[in-house]
């Protein structure tokens, strides 16, 4: 169908087998906070268990940022080495996902 010159695209809908869906595992979000080093071990747990993190580094940055360089390359370097994601957001927040989630930039 064209109106005004341009070509409108049609609508179209697929039928989903609801029954396939129920056995599909979902992927969790987490939000977390990384209040020093000594959390990094329970937050690489949580991305190896194949969940997403959404990771609160602001009051670390705050308190010691020398804390917070350490904590975030041990948690670069596990997710690296997993195949997982690691991207900052604004300066408040790091998305952590496990290696079959991609975070487009």
């Amino acid at each position: 169908m064209v109106i005004f010159g341009k070509k409108k695209e049609e609508e179209s809908y697929v039928e989903v087998d609801e029954s396939k869906l129920a056995n599909q595992k979902g992927i969790n979000i987490k939000i977390e906070e990384l209040n020093g080093f000594t959390d990094t071990d329970r937050i690489q747990n949580i991305v190896r268990e194949g969940n997403v993190v959404f990771l609160r580094i602001k009051n670390l940055r705050q308190k010691d940022i020398n804390e917070l360089k350490r904590s975030v390359d041990k948690l670069k370097k596990t997710i690296i080495a997993n195949e997982g994601d690691i991207v900052g957001v604004d300066e408040d927040f790091l998305i952590l996902t496990p290696k079959f989630v991609k975070v487009f930039r």
